[in-house]
């Protein structure tokens, strides 16, 4: 038998069976498990099946997963939602859909503080971690190996030493990004460490693309500081070491946090348990057993000495929707005054552009704010096809001189979300993110104002349209770097 029938025959022959299975695979994981992917990013995935199985099929079954949660849990029946439905400046819609999606009932909180700047962000967190009395929970991407990384471990060391107990999870790969700190003297002092989705331990579970994005510290189940910002030197305070090196790192970057008390950290305590649960595969005990009352829902009109209400919005697998998408979807056509944005990197999916665009069409004043340049060259090529499709309807598009790393939205004033998720497809649809939606008005003007500050500091983008290279260039990153 000569090389060229026993290739014609046989190799050919195997080539497509490898096809037709990495085809079925795909196929019935998508039939299977409601994983609602991008039109692009399914094609991606077919494509790449079809002319490459060999190397496709690996990536798909280690990083394909996008949702962990195949149907909805039973839900305690909850009143709906009660408020003045009549009222223009009500933010009942938002709650009401959040009820819809199964997220936690809006509640009180008080003493809300927007942190200026990175030092009062700073302040703010060790005054919660060094004020613990009973418990304290730390989530974060990255905790550096660097002045900022060390300050926070040490407050995280003496507060365990003391009796405290302290809980750290620490994304897996974000804890290779911040430098690889020694998490063994934490450990030594009685802080329980926990990487979430190791990624050379999560490849065959299927779940290595998928990262803990949160950021939050959780005292007492009383406090809660949260926001954009990693526990890393640039995020609050440049590492004076790279000062002058031209690294991004070497300037403090413009980020967004806030603290504040009530009933909305005890909530954010227990997404922090379930994240632990997942990270450590270890069961969470029923509710009673931790102490925790039964929520059978307590989403109301706000009555007097309640104080302001706000709603957590987790975002990510453990979510059977697209929360924060949802959210923004539905805000963009529930806009009748303006829409405010301060994201680092803009790519948005289909849906959320649409309604962007539409918004902007017919009237809404939409303000995107977002760095010159950021910390990722990939996002910044890809960034200008969506930006130029809404600025031809009518929207303003400013870039900030610095590095700006703060996530929020301000929908006509009667809501913020502000928190974790960037708008583009990683945080929207495959990371575990975590925002707050605020709905006292005097306090989402403040986020608004604070947007503005910003906003103030930046200069109008006129784009203008490409040449067929970049074109190119732009779609090529858009189909290939954002589909995993």
């Amino acid at each position: 038998m000569t090389l060229d029938i026993f290739f014609d025959r046989y190799l050919l022959t195997v080539h497509g069976i490898v096809v037709a299975l990495g085809l079925i695979v795909y196929v019935g994981v998508a039939r299977a498990l409601p994983q609602r992917r991008d039109p692009p990013a399914a094609i991606a995935w077919v494509v790449a099946l079809a002319l490459l199985p060999y190397v496709a099929l690996p990536l798909y079954l280690m990083f394909g997963s996008r949702k962990l949660r195949m149907r909805d849990a039973p839900v305690l029946a909850r009143p709906p939602v009660q408020g003045d439905a009549d009222d223009p400046e009500s933010s009942l819609w938002s709650r009401r859909l959040g009820q819809a999606m199964g997220l936690a009932p809006a509640a009180p909180y008080a003493e809300l503080r927007i942190h200026a700047d990175g030092a009062e962000a700073k302040a703010a967190a060790l005054e919660l971690i060094r004020g613990a009395r009973v418990s304290l929970d730390v989530c974060s991407f990255i905790l550096a190996r660097d002045p900022l990384g060390e300050e926070i471990a040490a407050a995280l060391r003496e507060r365990a030493e003391s009796g405290i107990q302290v809980r750290l999870l620490i994304d897996g790969i974000g804890a290779w990004l911040g430098g690889r700190i020694d998490f063994e003297p934490l450990r030594r002092s009685g802080v329980a460490v926990v990487m979430f989705v190791p990624p050379f331990r999560s490849i065959l579970r299927g779940r290595a693309n998928l990262r803990n994005h949160r950021k939050m510290v959780i005292a007492d189940r009383e406090r809660l500081w949260c926001g954009g910002r990693n526990f890393a030197a640039e995020y609050f305070e440049a590492d004076a070491a790279l000062r002058g090196t031209g690294s991004i790192r070497s300037r403090t970057w413009h980020d967004l946090t806030f603290d504040l008390r009530g009933p909305i950290a005890a909530q954010a305590r227990d997404h922090f348990d379930q994240d632990w649960a997942y990270a450590t595969r270890v069961p969470l005990p029923p509710r009673a057993d931790r102490g925790i009352a039964p929520d059978l829902g307590t989403d109301r009109a706000r009555a007097p000495g309640d104080g302001p209400l706000a709603q957590l919005v987790p975002s990510g697998p453990e979510q059977v929707d697209d929360t924060v998408q949802v959210l923004l979807v539905s805000g963009c056509f529930m806009a009748r005054r303006g829409i405010l944005i301060v994201t680092p990197y803009f790519i948005p999916d289909a849906t959320l552009l649409m309604a962007l665009t539409i918004a902007a069409r017919r009237g809404v004043a939409v303000d995107i704010v977002m760095p010159s340049r950021s910390n990722h060259v990939l996002a910044d090529i890809a960034r200008y096809r969506p930006l130029r499709d809404l600025a031809a309807a009518g929207a303003r598009i400013w870039f900030a001189p610095h590095m700006l790393h703060a996530k929020a939205v301000v929908i006509d004033d009667e809501v913020a979300l502000a928190g974790s998720a960037n708008l583009d497809a990683r945080s929207l649809f495959l990371n575990y993110e975590l925002m707050v939606a605020f709905y006292e008005p005097v306090d989402v003007r403040r986020f608004a104002h604070w947007i503005a500050a910003e906003k103030a500091a930046a200069t109008p983008v006129h784009l203008r349209q490409p040449g067929l290279v970049r074109d190119l260039a732009e779609g090529l990153v858009l189909w290939l770097a954002f589909q995993l």
